[in-house]
């Protein structure tokens, strides 16, 4: 996502990402490749078939979940239906969902890494060190657009859900100010057409946050939204925004949370840049937890 709730300014190196200081918490920059070869995460994302196995996935079974939805959806029927995003009031411990009435369907995505695959971007950045740099980044949300590629499975997901007589919704950090560019990029990767105000919101759009919620909430006042997928859990909600890492984890894990995933929201892999990989060697590995070889020389 470039990026919903992403990192703070001076963040991960390899991030190209956009940022709110409010929403967001900065994991420290990854050590460079060594030159001629990709960082390991850039090499998962973008080169290896296990990511494209996740993502297609991922996009099969939002596509098998929208179907048997629109199958049993009656907006005239006698049960109520509801979005899959949350209420202005609801938080992870109780999570409320917004009513649909009779409004038609929707599925909002995030675009960068989850739509969007920023080859032409990420490639400049393999071979630097350093950290983020949002001139640069916006620079390449105004030239870049013929240097992306569909994420695997996206194309295939987007026609399915259009045929379903779903509208493809786009929410993203890219700035409101490279909208038409952002539409260009969309549009060159097949996944259009994106249209300003309409199908595509930016940051800068409702309340100029890098947080979506804002745009969440007006997009669910014209449609029933019943799918949203993304790579951050700011792609979902913003009330992942301020928890430290094992917070984020033990409530994207939760039993009220953890119900969502592959029902309504689907996470695409990242491991490139994002709240995904602020945490600590204490926090990933609780001192319970670790092992030492006793036959080893300490």
């Amino acid at each position: 996502m470039r990026r919903a709730a992403l990192l703070l300014a001076g963040g991960l190196a390899l991030s190209g990402c956009v940022v709110d200081a409010s929403v967001t918490q900065a994991p420290p920059a990854p050590t460079p490749a060594a030159p001629g070869s990709a960082p390991a995460g850039m090499q998962y994302l973008y080169g290896s078939g296990e990511a494209a196995a996740l993502s297609v996935q991922a996009y099969n079974a939002l596509v098998d979940q929208v179907r048997a939805r629109m199958a049993k959806d009656d907006p005239k029927g006698p049960h109520p239906r509801n979005s899959v995003v949350l209420t202005p009031d609801a938080t992870l411990a109780t999570p409320r969902f917004q009513p649909c009435g009779d409004k038609p369907a929707a599925a909002v995505f995030d675009v960068d890494e989850t739509l969007l695959l920023n080859l032409g971007y990420e490639s400049d950045d393999a071979r630097r060190s350093g950290g983020w740099d949002s001139a640069r980044w916006d620079r390449w949300e105004k030239t870049g657009a013929m240097k992306v590629a569909a994420v695997p499975g996206a194309l295939d997901a987007v026609r399915a859900l259009r045929a379903m007589g779903v509208t493809v919704i786009f929410n993203t950090n890219r700035a409101a100010a490279n909208a038409e560019q952002t539409e260009a990029a969309l549009n060159f990767a097949g996944l259009g057409p994106a249209k300003h105000g309409e199908t595509l919101f930016l940051k800068g759009d409702v309340d100029g946050k890098s947080g979506k919620d804002a745009r969440r909430n007006l997009i669910a006042q014209r449609w029933c939204v019943v799918a949203m997928g993304g790579d951050q859990l700011g792609d979902f909600t913003d009330l992942f925004a301020g928890l430290t890492s094992p917070e984020r984890r033990a409530a994207a894990a939760s039993p009220v949370i953890g119900a969502m995933w592959g029902r309504g929201w689907f996470v695409l892999p990242n491991p490139v840049y994002g709240t995904g990989l602020g945490s600590t060697y204490d926090q990933t590995f609780p001192p319970a937890t670790r092992w030492t070889d006793s036959q080893e020389k300490q």
